[in-house]
């Protein structure tokens, strides 16, 4: 194990569903000597996807964490890499991932190109600052074009692709790549499965080409600086391959350009360029920034630096529970150093826990270690009341790093055990599975009493409740899956509440004068905003009044959905120096929201999915209409290999079973994609037959 931080790169492999992330993850691990034989996605046999329900359908469903160690230039690296799911009901296994990564590869289809999920997963690398390095996969299909993958890289993502790599044919033809930087050519010998590869001399028909994309990466290797472009302008011949690679490692550290490489993973070509290109231009720990946090006593912003010296600062980003050793927590060290057996404190809940011991994981394999240090990622075996997002760190030194926020669900589902046995077995197993997965919410139904789960599409059910009758051995009854609503209120109301009970001896006293109103769009919950002034409620009542307000935001006043994005201003209120406490204090907020939103005008909200469907000219129109009929929304029409791909919005409740009609109206010839986009305001119509459907009747409302 290398002890050098700079000699250790954290990357995930992100992409749209299909792309090769997996298969490319399996050469990886071969060429690496981790593994002695090739895994295959499609034969249930990759490492990588290791659940059951993974291997039966061919996809990834939970990002799976390994460590490789690779030699480039007479050096031993160290990449640890987390293979991301790219079925879109799987986004939070993405979010979380990059949250702690320094690094990314992105991979696109040279045949699909730049899809939906690969638009979502490269906003979700924007937003936490993810330098990556774009590999188009899948060169030898039919249709392959790298230069069109490019051409979308730059239009659909807004990046700056700079091809260091191109191809030696396409489709059937490909055969190996040129190397833009040192100007030589390779071809992989297919008897040792690619573990082997030669250099060839470039075929004549490419040498302009070759010239052209050379001189262009020269050229815009010369703007990174002063001295650069002087030497470019005055004696090209003079700029090295290392001074070709350190500057534009420059570059793509800084999130200004993206190298594109590419390869054929499945038929074993182009991997071991893409490890070397990993390590030249993907950060190590020390080229990030340093991790920034709040240190709960003070209140003052402190720095963490990846230093093996400094305090112990790690954020966890996945709870899973193993069949061996149970409760496992993911998490990436950003500073300090954690012995097994060591105590820790939780600043996101204040609360000391034990690692008992420290392992590093392969998929599911498991190997222990005695510590951890700086720029790591580890699991910790122990950790009780850690969820994702928490911030672990030394008792000593306590610092709370940015959490992380996950989309919502958008489908719920009625679930019952078949057997009374079961009750509380299900009740376990959801709150387990509940706290692996951020984005799967349960909750009971007040007036029936039924148990609804939630989660991001019908596929994400499916898989919770497989692993039900799996893991768990519970068998379930389900109910149809249906839209998850919520509510939201239109205008501010003020209330004042009074909670008052006397039962003989101590009783209970609350008082407190609240408004709510709208909250802006990027509020996803509740923003509080505490206004008490001169001690009308004391300090100590004011976090059981918030407490009190979230969970009357579970349910809302119309049907009892959760109620979306609300601005809360504690005005006033009065307390009594017996009867009042910390309970009385949540009851009476809980009560005071509830009052207040029956006042509000209210509207119900329904997911807006994007959507994407690639389907033969011929059947445009027809499918246009049919999409328009359902709320949708086109957006835009653009042509990719001869076909047609419309997209737009549309609601999530107008598209159950839509894939069976888009079959019938285009034979079988159209696929489709859909994607949650955000909330929106129902139609009045909508909306009462939505109520009249729930509950029978439409609620009286403003």
């Amino acid at each position: 194990m290398p002890g050098k931080i700079e000699n250790i790169r954290n990357i995930g492999i992100m992409a749209h569903i299909d792309a090769g992330k997996t298969t490319t993850t399996e050469r990886i691990l071969y060429y690496t000597g981790i593994n002695y034989k090739l895994g295959e996605v499609h034969d249930g046999t990759a490492t990588m996807d290791w659940m059951i329900q993974e291997q039966e359908r061919g996809i990834t469903i939970t990002s799976a964490a390994t460590t490789v160690y690779w030699d480039y230039n007479n050096e031993n690296y160290r990449i640890n890499i987390i293979d991301t799911p790219g079925h879109v009901d799987f986004t939070v296994e993405v979010e979380r991932s990059l949250r702690v990564l320094d690094g990314a590869i992105a991979i696109f289809c040279a045949v699909g190109g730049v899809e939906p999920q690969s638009e979502t997963v490269w906003k979700q690398a924007d937003r936490y600052h993810v330098p990556r390095i774009c590999y188009v996969n899948k060169m030898d299909r039919v249709g392959a074009d790298f230069f069109q993958v490019v051409n979308q890289i730059k239009e659909k993502l807004g990046a700056k692709p700079v091809p260091i790599q191109i191809p030696i044919g396409e489709e059937d033809e490909f055969i190996g790549i040129v190397d833009l930087i040192s100007g030589k050519a390779f071809s992989w010998d297919e008897e040792s499965f690619g573990m082997t590869f030669n250099e060839i001399p470039v075929p004549e028909h490419l040498t302009d080409l070759v010239k052209e994309y050379r001189a262009q990466l020269i050229e815009g290797t010369a703007e990174e600086s002063d001295e650069m472009l002087s030497r470019f302008m005055n004696d090209p011949d003079s700029i090295t391959e290392e001074d070709i690679i350190s500057n534009l490692r420059k570059a793509t550290i800084e999130n200004r350009i993206t190298p594109v490489l590419c390869g054929a993973s499945f038929k074993n070509k182009g991997v071991q360029l893409l490890i070397n290109n990993v390590i030249r231009f993907l950060p190590s720990p020390y080229d990030v920034p340093a991790v920034k946090g709040i240190n709960p006593f003070t209140g003052k912003e402190e720095e963490r630096h990846p230093d093996p010296t400094e305090p112990f600062t790690a954020l966890a980003f996945k709870i899973a529970t193993d069949p061996f050793v149970g409760r496992i927590t993911f998490f990436r060290v950003y500073s300090g150093k954690l012995d097994a057996g060591q105590q820790v404190l939780n600043t996101t809940t204040d609360k000391k826990d034990r690692v008992m011991r420290l392992i590093l994981m392969h998929a599911n394999k498991q190997n222990p270690i005695k510590f951890i240090e700086a720029g790591e990622i580890g699991v910790a075996v122990g950790l009780k009341d850690v969820r994702t997002g928490d911030t672990i760190c030394d008792v000593k030194h306590p610092l709370v790093l940015e959490t992380m926020t996950f989309p919502e669900p958008v489908i719920n589902m009625a679930v019952e055990p078949k057997t009374q046995e079961d009750v509380d077995k299900l009740s376990l197993a959801f709150a387990k599975m509940a706290e692996e997965d951020p984005t799967f919410k349960l909750r009971v139904d007040n007036e029936t009493g039924q148990t609804l789960i939630s989660g991001m599409g019908e596929l994400h059910l499916d898989i919770i409740c497989d692993r039900l009758r799996r893991e768990f051995n519970i068998e379930c009854n389900r109910g149809a899956p249906q839209v998850a609503y919520k509510e939201a209120i239109l205008n501010a109301v003020e209330h004042r509440e009074v909670y008052k009970k006397q039962s003989g001896g101590r009783g209970r006293f609350a008082d407190l004068l609240i408004e709510i109103s709208p909250a802006g769009k990027e509020t996803k919950g509740l923003n509080f905003v505490n206004e008490i002034k001169g001690g009308a409620i004391p300090r100590e009542f004011i976090p059981s009044i918030e407490k009190g307000l979230k969970s009357a935001m579970m349910n809302g006043p119309l049907v009892g959905f959760p109620i979306e994005g609300v601005t809360v201003r504690l005005i006033d209120g009065s307390f009594h120096s017996v009867d009042s406490d910390a309970l009385s204090f949540e009851v009476a907020a809980s009560m005071a929201f509830r009052n207040a939103a029956k006042k509000a005008k209210i509207v119900l909200l329904e997911p807006i999915m994007r959507f994407e469907v690639i389907t033969p000219n011929e059947y445009v129109g027809e499918v246009s209409s049919d999409l328009t009929k359902r709320r949708g929304h086109v957006e835009e029409i653009d042509t990719r290999l001869g076909n047609q791909v419309i997209h737009g919005k549309v609601p999530l409740a107008e598209m159950f079973g839509y894939v069976t009609t888009l079959r019938s109206l285009t034979s079988g010839r159209a696929t489709s994609m859909l994607e949650f986009s955000h909330f929106q305001g129902t139609p009045k119509e909508i909306m009462d037959e939505v109520l009249f459907k729930i509950r029978g009747y439409v609620p009286i409302y403003n």
